[in-house]
């Protein structure tokens, strides 16, 4: 096990904890490890890249940290009736879909390779901005308006496109054999 591996489990471990801080309305503590989870993926990216730690484990792990800490905050945030509940579905149902479709390429031995285009890329730095953003309001105690209501249109629009994408490249590549790409 290498050390940005490490890293990269320990933010998966934060995942519960946040979910607890939110559901609990610890909204300062949940906004402390939301951003100590962030850093700490700048932090094992920047020492896997830079030190020769990259792995093909840690391939697989660092998004997967990053979808659960995401989707659980949105689902938290909804289940809290923070956000509104169409959003959440729109959210985790756009990430449920890409695991799956890569999944279903791989047991059709078609395997697929995710590639993020810079929709997607903009999509999850607006999704943690955004949901950094309400953790930041609800800790300060303040009023959420207009943050959330903008910044739901937007996530739900950035979201959609994505996936949108996302659904495209996947059925191009899962054509038949016959068929041109």
């Amino acid at each position: 096990m290498n050390f940005p591996n490490l890293i990269t489990i320990c933010r998966i471990l934060l995942v519960p904890v946040i979910i607890w801080l939110l559901i609990s309305e610890e909204y300062v503590w949940a906004l402390v490890v939301f951003l100590v989870a962030g850093i700490s993926d700048a932090i094992d990216g920047f020492l896997a890249r830079h030190f020769a730690s990259q792995t093909e484990l840690g391939a697989y792990l660092d998004p997967i940290a990053d979808k659960l800490l995401l989707v659980s905050v949105f689902a938290s945030l909804g289940i809290i009736k923070i956000l509104p509940a169409w959003l959440v579905l729109l959210v985790t149902t756009r990430d449920l879909l890409i695991v799956v479709g890569v999944l279903l390429a791989w047991v059709m031995d078609q395997p697929f390779t995710m590639k993020p285009r810079p929709i997607s890329k903009m999509n999850t730095a607006v999704q943690i901005a955004f949901v950094g953003s309400v953790l930041a309001i609800y800790a300060a105690k303040v009023s959420p308006s207009p943050v959330v209501p903008l910044g739901t249109i937007v996530v739900a629009a950035l979201t959609f496109i994505s996936g949108a994408y996302y659904m495209r490249d996947w059925f191009l590549h899962t054509k038949p054999t016959g068929e041109t790409k």
